[in-house]
């Protein structure tokens, strides 16, 4: 097994010309730094090589910090190697597991110019700490002598800012970096402030340096730029995503002193910084609209601009709010020099060097790059992570227009029927992009190509009226690009003619059991409308609702009551017409009849009224007079059951067999007439008589009054 040499942090930091022996604790509670206003400060302490093989020292308990880094000497030396903290919550106490360090920085350019520059980590949040401990080992495996010199672990607390003047840092017995010149990684200064350049899309809200509690004292010289900016360079922070929102600026102001009192820059490096919920904070001073030099893609901040994500995106890409700002900032700076973030562009590389995926590069000649460009497109680094990279052409889509995803949603106020949507005038139209709303400019409601409303890219629906007849509608929308794009129209139609009821709701007797309380009727109806029949619904006695198409129903009806019976013909617009008409099933015992021949009466509860009349003599009859429309005979049938005459006023209609396999039934309702209108009828049965089997059973007779 290889032996690995590793330089561990111990209780030791640097003090005037040599190490010391660190020897006072700060209190593990935090409870005075924890309330009280502090300036931002960075605490360097020192690692060194244990003499022999692999040895680590305790862990360190250390003033309040919330990010942390490991730098070294030479700053375009590489540490060939790999680099990882722990560290000790402030609030719970309990430690971390190791996390690796990015050791891949992009280095200085023209480092020999730069005094005080240092090669460094990227830093990493860790949130509010008291303790540390720190392991290098280098790629090998065996031995510490390919490590760079003067390796220290840095160590920064973003503070408590408020507008008043941060006091100055105290001697705490750390090497403490003081608010001093710390030079930028930048050529060739050029600190003419050039004329603000107006952009073809709207400046998103951006949080100043001011806001987010930038300390100007360590950032003392004035800025440089760039002739133009003709890409964008996207990069992620490293460190954990569980941060809230509310630690952003501490975040930002965190990076802001490692920048520029662990690696030596003048500024922060990043132009500008987003957090997850898509604030977006001012980096790099000089204005933000302005080619600001930064320094953040080694070979490639002489032509760009640099913006990087706070969280780590290897494994999980970065929020829509997070990528949405990052396409409203980097097509507002594109946008001030009139190129399409959508583009690709010639760039001319400051170094000679490879990217992540091996590409060579020589520096004075020029390469094709995305417009926006991941920070691994430019140099041989991870970032901005590979579920971030991923992101790119989403961001570059949202950024350069036009709207992506539009779809229309839903139509209220209207009915479809197929791909027709009917409606009495007024409509909400409902939509949904992919594109988020802080990246278009509006909405148009088109009605026959004509815009008929106009609302805010953050609008989902709108509402507009309609007139008679057929129309296309669509939704267009304008991305803040100006470039559009229109949904498919669809067809709607205003219409405000009711169906109607070509036949009136009618109530007719048909077979089956009968009671008191539910006569058998069937309900019969036809309606009909100019364009799109939708449905119609039974509204009394009771409900019910039917498809277009369908014209009869068999409910029940009570006997004995009048019930009107409403019903509402509806078509997809949504216009209505009711019909309401009354009836009322009437029941005519067997003894409201006139009889001839002999009759029987027996007695059953099974039968209606508990009687009914029973007769096996040949033209015994039975005649019922009533005045309606519409009538049933009602029997008891059994197995010995015979047949009879059915006559309607005089005229013999129908021959009835009351036989039924099983077991006998009684109350059905086993013949039935109905006419156009209401009348006197008359309704005569007579026993046929049958051989083997002459005995009828009758129970009476129902009418529709």
């Amino acid at each position: 097994m290889k032996r690995r040499a590793w330089l561990t942090l111990g209780a030791v930091v640097v003090t005037g010309g040599g190490v010391a022996t660190y020897a006072t604790a700060s209190p593990v509670d935090g409870s005075a730094d924890a309330v009280e206003k502090r300036p931002v400060r960075v605490y360097n302490l020192a690692l060194k090589a244990p003499e022999t093989g692999e040895r680590e020292l305790p862990r360190t308990e250390t003033k309040q910090f919330s990010l942390l880094g490991v730098s070294w000497t030479g700053a375009t030396r590489h540490l060939d190697g790999k680099a990882q903290v722990r560290t000790r919550s402030l609030d719970t106490g309990a430690w971390t597991s190791w996390q690796d360090l990015e050791t891949d920085a992009d280095p200085v350019e023209d480092a020999d110019e730069r005094a005080g520059a240092r090669g460094a980590s990227e830093p990493l949040w860790v949130g509010p700490s008291d303790g540390v401990e720190v392991q290098v080992v280098h790629e090998d495996g065996t031995t510490s002598a390919g490590l760079p010199s003067g390796l220290k672990v840095n160590l920064v607390d973003p503070g408590v800012v408020t507008a008043a003047e941060q006091k100055a840092t105290e001697n705490t017995g750390y090497d403490v970096q003081p608010a001093a010149y710390l030079a930028d990684e930048s050529p060739s200064p050029a600190t003419t402030t050039p004329a603000p350049l107006p952009s073809t899309v709207p400046e998103p809200p951006i949080t100043s340096r001011a806001d987010w509690g930038a300390d100007e004292s360590l950032s003392p010289d004035p800025s440089e730029y760039n002739a133009d900016v003709k890409a964008v360079f996207v990069h992620h922070t490293a460190g954990s995503n569980d941060y809230t929102c509310a630690e952003s600026a501490s975040i930002v102001r965190g990076i802001y002193a490692y920048h520029t009192q662990s690696n030596g820059w003048n500024d922060i490096g990043y132009n500008f910084l987003v957090d997850k919920c898509g604030t977006i904070f001012e980096g790099r001073k000089g204005g933000v609209d302005q080619p600001v030099l930064g320094a953040h893609t080694y070979g490639w901040n002489r032509e760009s601009t640099g913006i990087a994500v706070l969280g780590e995106y290897t494994d999980a890409g970065a929020s829509n709010a997070a990528l949405a700002s990052v396409a409203r900032i980097a097509a507002w700076k594109l946008g001030q020099y009139g190129v399409d973030p959508n583009s690709t562009v010639q760039l001319k590389s400051g170094v000679t060097q490879k990217n992540l995926a091996g590409t060579s590069f020589t520096a004075g000649e020029s390469y094709t790059f995305n417009r926006i460009s991941g920070h691994r497109d430019g140099y041989a680094t991870e970032c901005p992570g590979n579920s971030l990279y991923a992101q790119l052409p989403t961001i570059r889509a949202w950024a350069s227009g036009p709207v992506q995803g539009l779809k229309v949603t839903g139509v209220t106020g209207a009915g479809l029927s197929g791909s027709t949507y009917y409606t009495k005038g007024a409509i909400t139209v409902k939509w949904s992009t992919t594109t988020p709303g802080s990246l278009i400019s509006k909405f148009e409601v088109l009605v026959d190509g004509s815009v008929a409303k106009t609302v805010s890219g953050t609008a989902t629906s709108a509402a507009v009226t309609v007139a008679t007849g057929s129309h296309k509608v669509a939704v267009r929308a304008v991305h803040q690009s100006k470039k559009t794009t229109t949904t498919t129209a669809l067809t709607v139609v205003g219409d405000t003619t009711a169906p109607t009821f070509s036949t009136a709701p009618k109530l007719t007797l048909r077979t089956g059991t009968v009671n008191t309380a539910a006569v058998p009727v069937t309900l019969g109806w036809k309606a009909t409308d100019a364009l799109a029949l939708k449905q119609v619904k039974l509204l009394t006695p009771t409900t019910a609702t039917y498809g277009p198409t369908v014209t009869s129903a068999k409910p029940t009806a009570k006997s004995g009551t009048a019930s009107t019976w409403k019903m509402e013909a509806a078509d997809f617009a949504g216009n209505t017409r009711t019909s309401a008409p009354s009836f009322t099933p009437m029941i005519l015992q067997e003894t409201s009849a006139t009889k001839t021949g002999t009759w029987t009466s027996r007695s059953n509860t099974s039968y209606l009224g508990g009687k009914s009349y029973s007769s096996s003599s040949k033209g015994a009859s039975l005649t019922w007079t009533f005045t309606g429309k519409s009538a049933a005979w009602v029997v008891s049938r059994a197995t010995g059951s015979g047949q009879a005459y059915v006559y309607v006023d005089g005229t013999k209609v129908a021959t009835v067999d009351l036989r039924v396999s099983g077991a006998t039934t009684y109350r059905q309702a086993i013949w039935t007439k109905s006419w156009s209108s209401s009348a006197q009828h008359k309704v005569k049965i007579v026993v046929v008589g049958t051989s083997g089997r002459p005995t009828i059973t009758t129970d009476g007779l129902v009418y529709i009054k």
